[in-house]
């Protein structure tokens, strides 16, 4: 079979042995994507297994189209019979079809992250609460958790636990916009995000026939990408493959970095409690990188204690040695780095696209763009703003949504005055809270407008009723393109935006003639078997900011760009040339990520997914100082970077014109410079890890002589106390680290007795 010909040893064994549990551990670079797409295709053309029985579930559009694509160059047409897709995409599919089992429509609104935290902003407005304590973002965030936990509000109002923290954060009435938000999605036949994942579990949980029917439905259950599956994910993927067990899972454990979307490690390292039968396959040739990005990968990893043992190892040449460059300051840093481009760029006939430029947050773009566009460097920013996310395009999708479904209250905020047409934010309150005192739909209200709002208001809303009517008898007859434009026209929206000829204008006009084109090559897909303006709204609400990632094909004729973006955007992507910038403590590893050894570790695999994007070179930059919250912060290098093999390190001495390399990498300690004592007396740098009692003592008795703890530096003693009016500092002799000089109003530290 040609497919196993392009395959090692260990790639082939993943993929021929296709019966009972089994997992895929796999390495950066080793060819996960490929040995995942044959072992579908080695299903069904040498096993006979019917495509219909099978499933796989992926975390980004893109990736389950590519591997769709490949699959039907082995197989043929019968790869479009797989069952598919993302998490979210292949159980709101479930979910359309068993809606009515709990109570919703089949045609149940997708609310995106933005619709949920506006609903969630007029909940706490509503029941009078202080915004500025419950902050929509928070308040989000802990519901999502919640969700992904597979918590419902009943069992959340119930814990004392969680009403522990609540209240210990002074928002005690978490509990009850909970409870709300989840009443208005559901009168509004709306599900968010984590719904579909919370509301797939309850209908297996409920309806065991349903239940029952997918388990024998699915022979054979894959999940790519493992190690970024949380709670829920993983709850409801066991129950599918709990008849058949032939469940194959795919990942790293040294990938895994998204606990902050509620990602549990756990999954994949505890896999085998729940699989006893396991088979592991290791995947440990990395075909991307370097010998020596490979090994100082390597070399950083391993201080992970939570980890499944792997030797990575490549064939591929040896490589250039991993530079180290110091600015003086983070502005500097950006011009050391497009000059460095641009050089590089000159002496080895590069493009712009071989660069990439890595940060940990999104604020450290700014030095690196505005010093591209001095060097006329080109370059794209990716992670920002989505397309479907800018206004003009939500404020279409409004219309589109809430003619498919009239309950959908956040849209007909958003429509029922746009364009304006003299129906204020108080008349539409007044529409809602009928539809509530009545117990009756909101669209019911407005088609009988004149019983419940009398009065010069009650016309407009009478002729947005008449509007909507129309628009919902195209959508029943005509496809999705046809339905959008008559929308698009008919609303006023078009027209609105052509008339608006300023930049911003044109610019939101050519983005809404872009989602019609959108579309458009939609209902033309002869892969897509329903065309409704339905189906087409679901496709859109299922697209993940995963996919917000760099497309070669897609932009063929315009990416000639150097790449910026987040290390966690960047992930499953490969450079030829990556500079990881902003290598300081403090910022990477983030400060927010230093108080266990679980948030510690994530940090360190977060670099290690940096390392490996690169194929031929990668430069690491740091500044000695940085402007952070509008303050000029000193900064010390990453303990991340002393972990690399000294071997693998060449230090650069850098400035605008020049690059001297310095002589020895035995030298590379100058660049901790600051990390010595003032006696000049060096330490090895040891990671700190807080003891697990730690907690900052009442320092206002702190004197000579005192022994203490500190979350970053470790264990010391105060050798001096100084006051300066109120200002107190101590002068703490660290083990590992020297005397340090801190303030006591800032500096946490224990006191050990």
């Amino acid at each position: 079979m040609d497919y196993l010909d392009c395959l090692n040893t260990a790639q082939t064994e993943g993929v021929i042995n296709t019966q009972g549990p089994s997992m895929i551990i796999a390495g950066a670079g080793s060819g996960k994507t490929r040995v995942l797409t044959y072992r579908i295709a080695h299903l069904i053309k040498a096993k006979q297994v019917d495509p219909f029985n099978i499933l796989s579930l992926t975390f980004t559009n893109k990736a389950a189209k590519e591997m769709r694509q490949r699959i039907e160059l082995v197989v043929g047409t019968d790869a479009r019979n797989l069952w598919m897709g993302t998490f979210h995409s292949v159980f709101a599919r479930m979910l359309r079809a068993e809606a009515g089992k709990l109570g919703y429509p089949s045609n149940f609104t997708i609310y995106d992250t933005e619709d949920s935290k506006s609903l969630l902003k007029s909940i706490i407005k509503e029941l009078h609460l202080d915004d500025k304590i419950y902050k929509p973002n928070v308040v989000y965030n802990r519901i999502s958790g919640a969700k992904n936990r597979l918590i419902s509000w009943k069992e959340y109002s119930n814990n004392p636990v969680l009403k522990a923290e609540d209240e210990s954060s002074l928002k005690p009435q978490l509990s009850s916009i909970y409870q709300t938000y989840v009443d208005r999605c559901f009168k509004a036949s709306a599900m968010d995000f984590d719904d579909l994942l919370f509301n797939t579990d309850l209908l297996f949980k409920k309806h065991t026939d349903v239940l029952n029917k997918y388990q024998h439905r699915f022979q054979y259950v894959l999940v790519d990408e493992f190690q970024d599956t949380n709670i829920s994910q993983y709850t409801i993927t066991k129950k599918l493959a709990s008849v058949h067990e032939n469940i194959c899972v795919v990942g790293d454990d040294a990938q895994s970095i998204y606990a902050f979307r509620g990602a549990s490690i756990q999954n994949i390292l505890n896999f085998e409690k729940d699989f006893p039968e396991l088979t592991i396959y290791r995947l440990e040739q990395n075909y991307r990188s370097t010998q020596n990005i490979v090994n100082a990968a390597n070399s950083v990893i391993c201080n992970n204690q939570a980890q499944i043992k792997k030797t990575v190892w490549t064939s591929n040449p040896t490589g250039e040695l991993i530079d180290m460059i110091k600015a003086e300051t983070d502005n500097e840093e950006g011009k050391l780095v497009a000059t460095t481009i641009f050089e590089q760029k000159m002496n080895n006939q590069l493009a712009n696209k071989d660069f990439a430029i890595l940060y940990r947050t999104n604020s450290q773009s700014r030095a690196m763009e505005e010093s591209l566009r001095k060097f006329n460097i080109r370059y794209k920013i990716y992670g920002g703003l989505s397309f479907y996310q800018r206004r003009e395009i939500k404020d279409i999708l409004a219309y589109l949504r809430f003619v498919i479904n009239t309950q959908d209250e956040q849209a007909l905020k958003r429509i029922i005055n746009l364009p304006k047409r003299g129906i204020g934010p108080g008349s539409v309150q007044k529409i809602i809270v009928a539809a509530y005192d009545h117990d009756i739909s909101i669209w019911k209200v407005i088609q009988n407008i004149g019983q419940f709002l009398p009065g010069r208001i009650s016309q407009a809303v009478a002729n947005f009723a008449i509007m909507i009517k129309s628009f919902r008898i195209e959508a029943e007859r005509r496809d999705a393109f046809e339905t959008a434009s008559f929308i698009a026209k008919g609303s006023g929206l078009l027209k609105g935006l052509y008339k608006d000829k300023t930049i911003e204008g044109l610019n939101r006009y050519e983005n809404l003639q872009e989602l019609l084109n959108a579309i458009k090559e939609f209902v033309d897909n002869p892969e897509n078997d329903e065309t409704s303006l339905g189906a087409f709204l679901q496709e859109v609400a299922l697209i993940s900011d995963l996919d917000n990632q760099p497309d070669d094909e897609k932009n063929k004729d315009d990416n000639d760009t150097v790449t910026l973006m987040t290390i966690h955007s960047a992930k499953g992507l490969e450079f030829k040339h990556v500079f990881l910038v902003g290598m300081e403590e403090d910022l990477f590893p983030s400060q927010m990520m230093l108080s266990s050894r679980a948030d510690l570790e994530e940090e360190r695999r977060l670099f290690y997914v940096a390392l490996t994007r690169a194929q031929e070179k990668i430069t690491l930059c740091h500044a000695a100082t940085r402007y952070r919250f509008g303050r000029l912060k000193t900064c010390e290098p990453s303990r991340f970077m002393e972990e690399i093999d000294p071997k693998y390190i060449n230090v650069v001495r850098r400035s605008r014109k020049t690059i001297q390399p310095v002589q020895n990498v035995i030298y590379s300690k100058r660049l901790f410079s600051n990390l010595q004592s003032t006696n000049n007396k060096k330490f090895s740098r040891i990671n700190h890890i807080p003891s697990p009692d730690f907690e900052p003592s009442d320092t206002s008795n702190l004197s000579e002589g005192m022994k203490v703890e500190h979350p970053k530096f470790g264990f010391g003693k105060v050798v001096e106390m100084d006051f300066e009016g109120s200002i107190r500092k101590a002068k703490v002799n660290f083990n590992n680290f020297g005397e340090k000089t801190l303030l006591l109003s800032f500096a946490k530290l224990k006191i050990h007795e």
